[in-house]
């Protein structure tokens, strides 16, 4: 089989597509012919080498994949060859075949393409967790999302059309704000020409947001605490400010990392805000709780509200340009890597 393999830290050049042995599976496990693989920000953080929880280089990354059951190990009874799954998995995904427990692949929807369903696991289950779990939106509430447009953008602009009356800030190039308007956004903000703060200051009467999504860091966390109305909450889940370019800067990541904003109990105590964190890679020990929320998500596909926009399917073989597409902005919606 191949996959797309990170040799070393570095820009998109070090990506090379290499011949591996199939994987076979063990009990409890299934294996699984890939037909697209999602990409994501982390994949992206690993092949610069700013991404602490990747494997050693030479490896194969990749979070979510879809495509079809080729092979059940001893006392699996959950899945038959030929069944049609999405799955998650712990890096390996970028690849033509995959192995993974039983239990994190879930059947597909006949209607769902393959494209669709390597797009759910990572970015629908981020945005669910967020806004369900940790942020608990609710009717009525005020949010502000960065990076609006991109794969969790559109998966939150989304789901939270299922909540009555909320008021949604998105920032997003302008040339994203029609997207971002027909996905429910009410005040897409062009970060490039406006000071989104001053803009919801603004709008709000100087209230601020009661929800603050960010993927940025830096002095973002910090500028969304300061917008956050009473009882607000900052839920930080990335660090996309580290990455600017196509190579890894240590003096960027290090400016990044001193202004993180300093947040003591006292602090949320006096001023009734609150700070919480995402990181969906390291909660793969709570598996029946992330795999009750991707079965929701599947739920809501049924339902039609869950609609995974694809910005490009890209081959394994043009990686590279697949990387490119994430690094610059360009994307609106998802990013998946075609075998």
């Amino acid at each position: 089989m191949r996959a797309i393999t990170l040799m070393k830290n570095g820009g998109p050049e070090v990506l090379e597509l290499r011949d591996y042995p199939s994987p076979a599976p063990g009990p409890g496990e299934v294996a699984i012919t890939v037909r697209a693989a999602g990409l994501n920000f982390a994949e992206i953080a690993a092949r610069q080498g700013l991404y602490p929880d990747a494997p050693p280089k030479p490896c194969v990354v990749g979070y979510e994949v879809a495509g079809v059951v080729s092979a059940i190990g001893e006392g699996v009874t959950s899945h038959a060859e030929g069944d049609r799954v999405l799955a998650l998995t712990r890096f390996g995904g970028h690849a033509e075949e995959v192995v993974v427990p039983a239990g994190q692949a879930l059947g597909m929807p006949e209607r769902m393409s393959f494209a669709e369903g390597a797009a759910i696991p990572v970015n629908y289950l981020t945005a669910h967790h967020m806004l369900f779990h940790i942020g608990v939106v609710h009717p009525h509430s005020t949010v502000l999302l960065h990076m609006a447009a991109g794969g969790v953008g559109t998966a939150v602009l989304q789901l939270l059309s299922t909540v009555e009356g909320v008021v949604i800030f998105g920032t997003a190039s302008a040339p994203k704000h029609d997207y971002l308007r027909e996905l429910g956004c009410d005040h897409p903000i062009d970060y490039r020409t406006q000071e989104y703060a001053d803009v919801v200051r603004e709008a709000t009467d100087g209230r601020g947001v009661d929800i603050v999504l960010d993927p940025l860091g830096g002095m973002d966390w910090r500028k969304g605490l300061r917008l956050l109305a009473p009882a607000g909450r900052l839920v930080a889940f990335g660090f996309a400010n580290m990455i600017q370019g196509e190579r890894r800067s240590l003096w960027r990541a290090a400016a990044q990392l001193l202004r993180v904003p300093r947040f003591t109990p006292i602090a949320a105590m006096e001023e009734n805000r609150s700070l919480q964190g995402v990181n969906m890679g390291h909660l793969w020990h709570e598996a029946p709780m992330l795999l009750g929320q991707l079965r929701r998500l599947i739920e809501l596909y049924e339902e039609g509200v869950v609609r995974p926009n694809l910005h490009a399917e890209v081959p394994f073989d043009r990686a590279a340009e697949a990387h490119g597409m994430l690094e610059s902005g360009a994307n609106r919606g998802k990013v998946v890597l075609i075998p």
